[in-house]
């Protein structure tokens, strides 16, 4: 079954004109016009939810749904590993069970209102994609996806379908990177010129150079589908349920896991995605290959001078750091003062002073930890989510017509940052990336990462 034909319905409902990306280089495509109107959800009712990915991450986002009972109702869960999904499979057994999500959303298309998408980064668009076409919610697992054009599709597609849209980056729901933003808006560290940011990831094998050797496909798994879309290969444990996310035709490697975490209080708080341009390089990189990404690196990002609701905001240099590398300790803060969270944590180096972060913006601060003694944090201006749960607050966007915590507007545009990292990783050089475009000015043979190539019949992207 062809992806086309899963979206045939919703572009028989009006004209079918959708932007060219799957080149990624032209400058002016043009617009979706495909009239998919959401199924209305009674807000006395509850919305009827399927799962994409019910094993692993995708067990505790199904759950996490499930545990919302006045919200919710799964009506479906789908998985291409009977045995991956089997705690979900148990808890929830009046969902009816799937491996292929094309045929679930087919047979339930007038069931199902909302589809959470947690499965391996190659098959987050495809899945998402399909699912907004056919007028259904989504909430999508970080990165929101595998590319930079998926990233500007998806964001696309939600504004033109008007569905409810979350991406997985739950922090952003949290109570700490609102205090975050408000301290830095405060003015308490100046004018941001630095960001640094690392991870302890990736804790799963990189540096690989090679396929690995052929092993059985177990008994409970559909080894074609969860290849989707990517190159065909032979199965080994090495790729799933775990280890895939080092691959490059699977994953965005330890970028992919945490940046999207990581990087979402500097995004948010500074306006990044206000930056009409911005360039990206590997200052240093180890073990990295065609088939996988490195076991460490160092990433420079350049961001120009903004205007922004909060003023004019100057020049700021963001420094990504993976496989246990750290930055180096800011001039002015003693040895003896604690940096923090030692697996993922974020500094910002301003005019004024420095502030520090947990990995979802949690527990910021004052350093030296002596300005913190007679700091009053200014009063909250960001709305609060209830019980800082990205769930619920998603599950009763949907049934609200609301717009959720980090939806597509801002978790392309964040997914697209974060994932430019890879690009010049790939590129193996520094690239200018002009935004409205969506081209790297400086190296035209650098676009050719902002996309990939689809196996049939599991291509999506709009022709």
């Amino acid at each position: 079954m062809n992806m086309h034909d899963m979206t045939r319905r919703a572009f028989l409902t009006a004209a079918t004109s959708t932007a060219v990306l799957a080149g990624c280089t032209t400058g002016n495509p043009k617009p979706n016009t495909a009239r998919v109107v959401p199924r209305k959800v009674s807000p006395n009712g509850r919305l009827n939810l399927a799962c994409i990915g019910a094993g692993g991450k995708g067990r505790d986002d199904t759950l996490s749904c499930a545990a919302e009972k006045e919200l919710v109702n799964i009506v479906a869960l789908c998985d291409v590993d009977d045995k991956n999904a089997e705690e979900a499979f148990y808890k929830l057994p009046n969902a009816k069970r799937y491996k292929d999500y094309r045929k679930m959303l087919e047979e339930m298309d007038k069931e199902i209102d909302a589809c959470t998408v947690t499965t391996p980064d190659h098959t987050h668009a495809p899945a998402a994609y399909t699912a907004m076409m056919m007028g259904k919610h989504v909430r999508v697992q970080k990165p929101l996806t595998h590319t930079i054009a998926e990233a500007r599709l998806l964001a696309k597609t939600a504004r033109e379908t008007g569905v409810v849209t979350a991406m997985g980056n739950q922090g952003h729901s949290g109570d700490g990177i609102r205090e975050l933003c408000e301290l830095l808006w405060s003015g308490a560290v100046g004018d941001i010129k630095e960001v640094h940011f690392w991870t302890d990831r990736p804790i799963w094998p990189q540096g690989i150079d090679k396929p690995l050797p052929e092993q059985a496909v177990p008994a409970t798994m559909d080894w074609d589908l969860w290849l989707g879309s990517a190159p065909v290969r032979p199965f080994n444990r090495g790729y799933a349920p775990f280890k895939w996310r080092g691959w490059w035709d699977f994953g965005c490697g330890a970028i992919g896991d945490m940046a999207c975490h990581i990087m979402d209080s500097a995004f948010w708080a500074l306006y990044l995605g206000a930056a009409p341009k911005y360039s990206v390089e590997a200052v240093r990189q180890e073990g990295m290959t065609a088939q996988t990404a490195p076991l460490k690196s160092i990433i420079k990002y350049e961001f120009p001078a903004r205007k922004t609701e909060k003023g004019d905001m100057p020049p700021v240099a963001y420094y990504w750091y993976d496989g246990k590398l750290k930055p180096p300790r800011p001039e002015g803060i003693p040895a003896s003062e604690d940096m923090g969270d030692e697996t993922n944590g974020t500094i910002f180096i301003g005019t004024k002073g420095v502030a520090i972060a947990g990995s979802h913006g949690s527990k910021s601060r004052l350093l030296p930890a002596a300005r913190m003694k007679d700091f009053k944090r200014p009063d909250p201006t960001i709305p609060r989510v209830e019980g800082e749960n990205s769930y619920r607050h998603w599950l009763k966007a949907c049934i609200n017509g609301t717009a959720a915590m980090s939806d597509f507007s801002y978790a392309g545009p964040l997914t697209e940052v974060a994932n430019m990292g890879n690009v010049a990783l790939l590129a193996g050089k520094k690239i200018e990336f002009d935004v409205a475009s969506m081209k790297i000015t400086n190296d035209k043979k650098a676009n050719q990462h902002l996309t990939k190539e689809y196996r049939k019949p599991f291509d999506f992207m709009p022709l």
